[in-house]
């Protein structure tokens, strides 16, 4: 029997915890499901956006506070809309936090991502006029029952356990830099902080597209064989960032056959170098995809970019679709996430959670909170 409130984690000022308080249970609309919350992920950003967002990105919309925040949130449909169709009370679901309008050009040509209204719900907005937009969609994922639009729910296989599916946030923000960037078989790909959360994800998913060679750069030595050990030897090849140069390696481990791709997956804060390295290091006609936080001015060479055909992506989150797909890989086997190393908080220890992201193994540990 679905009760008539719940337990949620709510934001009331910058920089001081969530508290935890119970709230009627959320009304849906017709178009909407209600999903009731197995867990939820902590994205290690979640610290920066809650403490300091005016410093770090003044311009991006948050949530009125108070607010229920939470990115990634995994659960079973509770109770569905008179107008969904496609869904069912005691499906298991990944809801994509992505919202958008659906009506502007952008959202009617299949580009989502792009509406001025996108906002990442449960986190922060990334469309100049997001702030409609939490509005309407106020409940994050930390809390035990959040509305979602039927557009943003992908069907998780029995083989995706919840715990797992709540870092698909951060799987689909590689897979979207990785399929702009057509990796594939024929590719080599560099991927700038190849350890952390974002490079760790596109291992996984470079392995799953049959990406030919994976090469990487990193500070953690510790954590290089971890990662190699992901793929078949001589698979995965890593340089610690700074110790030789990007381009004398790389063209050294492939044989002379270069670099096709750099994803750059560097977290918050981290220096535009590496990027800039990369960047020089691709072949002619490669690309180079940021998918990190690397910010301010980056100074790139945009004549050699042209005389070489190198094309410059910035990539941002993914798709319902890029979702199911990654889901659906991992389904029939082709993509690997057992690699994850799952840290459970219940909610009531949310606030622990997020600060101890800080501790955690580079992009091996999962940082959950589970509702029940």
């Amino acid at each position: 029997m679905t009760p008539n409130d719940m337990r949620a984690a709510r934001l009331y000022e910058t920089g001081k915890p969530m508290k935890i308080e119970r709230l009627p249970l959320p009304v849906i609309r017709s178009t909407e499901v209600l999903v009731k919350i197995e867990a939820c992920g902590v994205v290690q950003n979640l610290q920066n956006v809650i403490a300091q967002w005016d410093e770090i990105a003044p311009e991006l919309p948050l949530p009125k506070l108070p607010a229920i925040f939470g990115l990634d949130a995994t659960g079973v449909i509770e109770s569905v809309g008179a107008q969904v169709y496609g869904f069912k009370p005691g499906d298991r679901v990944y809801v994509n936090p992505g919202r958008h309008c659906g009506s502007c050009r952008a959202c009617l040509a299949g580009e989502p991502i792009s509406c001025d209204s996108f906002v990442l719900n449960g986190y922060f907005g990334l469309g100049k006029n997001g702030a409609q937009m939490f509005e309407d969609y106020p409940y994050g994922g930390l809390c035990e029952y959040m509305p979602a639009p039927q557009y943003s729910l992908v069907r998780l296989p029995d083989a995706v356990g919840f715990e797992t599916a709540t870092r698909l946030g951060y799987l689909g923000t590689a897979y979207r830099g990785l399929t702009r960037a057509n990796a594939g078989p024929d590719k080599i790909l560099l991927i700038n902080g190849i350890t952390g959360t974002l490079g760790l994800g596109a291992v996984a998913l470079a392995l799953a597209l049959g990406v030919k060679k994976i090469l990487g750069t990193a500070r953690n030595k510790d954590l290089f064989q971890k990662v190699k050990d992901m793929g078949p030897a001589g698979r995965i090849e890593i340089l610690e960032s700074g110790s030789e140069s990007v381009k004398e390696w790389s063209q050294r481990v492939t044989n002379g056959e270069g670099i096709d791709i750099v994803l750059d997956a560097l977290a918050p804060g981290a220096p535009a170098e590496p990027l800039v390295e990369g960047f020089k290091s691709l072949n002619r006609g490669g690309r180079l995809v940021n998918i990190g936080a690397v910010q301010g001015d980056v100074p790139l060479d945009l004549f050699w970019a042209l005389s070489n055909d190198v094309t410059i992506i910035g990539s941002s989150w993914f798709t319902t679709q890029q979702s199911q797909t990654m889901v659906d890989l991992a389904g029939v086997g082709l993509l690997d996430l057992g690699f994850y190393e799952h840290k459970i908080f219940p909610l009531e220890q949310v606030n622990e959670a997020v600060e101890d992201t800080e501790s955690r193994c580079g992009g091996f540990t999962n940082y959950v909170i589970k509702m029940q």
